[in-house]
């Protein structure tokens, strides 16, 4: 993108990542703030200025918790808590601590004793690859600035507009999307973000639409300048034509219909017009995102990622605390099932055991159940866990990134270890706990049918199982328009796992993103997925495809893209279908 492009001479459009859909219109408000360097200078009364530190993390609690009461009385409890964790962080005698030592060692004033401290934290953060944890960081930030912002309050200004509007910014905290005001605020866009962020979650909670992965946008962007979010495909329009204003305004309250009619059918089961039942399920990662499931009327979770609950702190959280979140997961969503997914991240992550030089290719590398298998004292830990869970609600397990039957047996053996052991216990756990595995490794697919027998389950995630199969990182410009989703030898590859689950009498379900693409779902459900595993917010939209579509036709659609030699004419089939039963939900 240009920065220099937008002017008032005609329309412009730019293009970013959709993390909240909806549209707004309205002028443009221009924030460019971020967490930026304190001023520093020298003092004399250090436990004078460990006071100040006291009385500004004081201030910021209790802003804390105006915000998540706010929160909770707009979208309920469990959302609230996001600001639990910036609680806990303010309480922590271990940063505290630190801020004290540096402010003594230094002999500097707080506030740049607090940066300082934040900082190396943070710079540690940022070199971790995986990029959902990088995006934790903000988090911390968020807290710091707030902290910052709260040594001199007198100062502060409230810059928000008090008409409506759209907001463009470098980057939003999760209490800065918190404390919007609704009725003024119509949609934003920021330079940085991703669907996974808090602030991706809280604006899908509140109903803002929202564009992220604006390069440049801050820069391109002038205060006042009328424009439209689109939070459907990303886009953010400035200047738009009266031709343009008048199609979003017609848009915008078809999609309010469309959204009252998915609402409607909230409730309603996930069954063709032919009677093909489907389970249509959530996939989490924070514990936050409950209600979004529950409001969505997902079945249960598909996929619970559990790589943040063990790696946000710098300690991996013991069995107790992870037995309580799993518990309470489970509880919630009970008797719908919870398939948690045990670690899948790589061994460089690991708080206890970094790695001294990064792996050459990670995604190759030691990740996934590999890391598991090879630290049993962390893997027995996690699946000990899960087992005492399991009685609270209808739990299961999936291992990832399997590639053979011996990391199956492997898993299961310990599984059976950890049973033994609460057995000896006298602690409780459901000893039919099902045991599934993802289907992301071409070879773990092309022996699917050695594999069924050992597991009671089958979850295809095919962002990984494309991207191993085309030998495509999708991340990479240079490469990223041969990840192709309907690649034949995708395609072959997920009717060979469905066949080898039916063949042996369990089920197999799809929890990658292919799931959640309603132009793809006549396909997947045409190969014979039993299961469908999306975001919440893609759970009305993808029931309302399942409903609309006959399955007797998906398959024979199916059977031809099957025996089609290009990834651009099996896409056209399925979305042939798309576009003839579900027109209205196609963005």
């Amino acid at each position: 993108m240009d920065p220099a492009a937008p002017s008032t001479s005609g329309e412009f459009t730019l293009q970013g990542i959709p993390v909240s859909r909806g549209i707004g219109i309205a002028p443009i408000h221009v924030v460019a703030r971020g967490f930026n360097a304190p001023e520093v200078y020298k003092v004399s009364n250090i436990e004078a200025e460990k006071q100040r530190f006291r009385v500004a993390l004081e201030r910021t609690k209790v802003q804390l918790r105006e915000l998540q009461q706010r929160i909770e009385a707009i979208s309920g409890e469990k959302d609230s808590q996001i600001f639990e964790a910036h609680l806990m962080m303010l309480e922590d005698r271990a940063i505290v601590d630190k801020v004290d030592e540096a402010i003594a060692k230094r002999g500097q004033n707080a506030e740049f004793a607090l940066y300082a401290v934040a900082q190396n934290f943070l710079e540690a953060m940022r070199r971790v690859p995986d990029p959902y944890l990088r995006e934790r960081t903000a988090d911390i930030e968020d807290v710091c600035q707030r902290v910052l912002r709260n040594f001199s309050p007198e100062e502060q200004r409230d810059s928000a507009p008090q008409e409506q509007h759209l907001l463009v910014a470098y980057d939003l905290s999760p209490s800065d999307t918190a404390a919007m005001n609704r009725q003024l605020l119509l949609g934003f866009a920021t330079e940085l973000g991703s669907v996974n962020s808090h602030t991706a979650i809280l604006a899908r909670s509140l109903g803002i639409p929202a564009v992220v992965g604006l390069e440049g946008a801050v820069l391109a962007v002038t205060a006042l300048t009328p424009a439209i979010i689109d939070g459907y495909s990303g886009k953010l329009i400035l200047y738009p034509t009266e031709e343009t204003l008048r199609h979003y305004t017609q848009l915008k309250e078809q999609k309010e219909q469309v959204r009252h009619e998915l609402e409607a059918q909230r409730d309603a089961a996930a069954v063709t017009l032919d009677g093909r039942a489907i389970t249509l399920s959530a996939n989490i990662e924070l514990v936050e995102e409950l209600p979004l499931v529950q409001n969505s009327g997902a079945h249960g979770v598909g996929l619970y990622r559990t790589e943040f609950l063990l790696l946000k702190g710098e300690e991996l959280p013991g069995e107790t605390q992870q037995t309580e979140t799993y518990s309470r997961l489970a509880e919630a969503l009970a008797p719908h099932p919870l398939i948690i997914r045990t670690l899948d991240s790589g061994g460089d992550k690991l708080p206890v055991e970094p790695l001294t030089e990064p792996e050459p290719n990670p995604f190759l590398g030691w990740r996934g159940i590999r890391v598991s298998l090879d630290r049993p004292d962390m893997f027995k830990e996690q699946l000990r866990a899960i087992l005492r869970a399991s009685v609270h609600g209808h739990v299961a397990v999936m291992f990832p990134l399997v590639s053979g039957i011996k990391e199956v047996r492997r898993g299961k053996d310990m599984i059976k270890e950890c049973m033994d052991e609460l057995a000896r216990q006298d602690i409780p756990f459901d000893e039919n706990l099902e045991i599934g595995i993802m289907i992301e490794v071409p070879s773990a697919a092309v022996i699917a049918d050695l594999i069924a027998p050992e597991v009671d389950f089958f979850s295809i995630g095919t962002n990984d199982l494309i991207q191993y199969t085309v030998a495509v990182d999708r991340v990479n410009h240079h490469v990223a328009d041969l990840y192709r989703p309907t690649h034949p030898a995708v395609i072959r590859l997920i009717k060979q796992t469905i066949d080898a689950g039916t063949a042996n009498n369990i089920w197999t379900g799809v929890c990658g993103e292919m799931a959640g693409d309603i132009l793809l779902t006549p396909l997947l459900l045409g190969l014979g997925v039993q299961e469908l595993s999306v975001g919440p917010h893609q759970v009305p939209s993808v029931r309302r495809a399942i409903r609309a579509l006959n399955h007797a036709e998906c398959q024979e659609m199916a059977a031809q893209a099957v025996r089609t030699p290009l990834s651009l004419d099996i896409l056209d089939l399925t979305s042939a279908l798309a576009s003839k039963y579900y027109p209205d939900l196609l963005d």
